[in-house]
């Protein structure tokens, strides 16, 4: 497609589509804690509990640099 083969466009989606992704499940915790008026201890425990999953995927694209590297 386009001129690119399928481990390009994997690789794509997997880090800018996830990224995009991530940056707007974060957008949305923060817009549910401004509007619960949640607090800045309750905020601190949204972002925890709800964004603790991205987390891993973050780490994993940390560890390949380094190991690349």
């Amino acid at each position: 497609m386009f001129g690119f083969n399928e481990e390009e466009i994997a690789w794509f989606g997997l880090t800018f589509g996830v990224s995009a992704f991530i940056l707007y499940m974060l957008f949305i915790i923060g817009q549910l804690a401004w509007e619960s008026k949640a607090g800045k201890f309750g905020t601190f425990v949204l972002f925890l509990a709800l964004a603790f999953g991205m987390v891993g995927f973050i780490a994993k694209g940390v560890i390949q640099w380094i190991i690349e590297k």
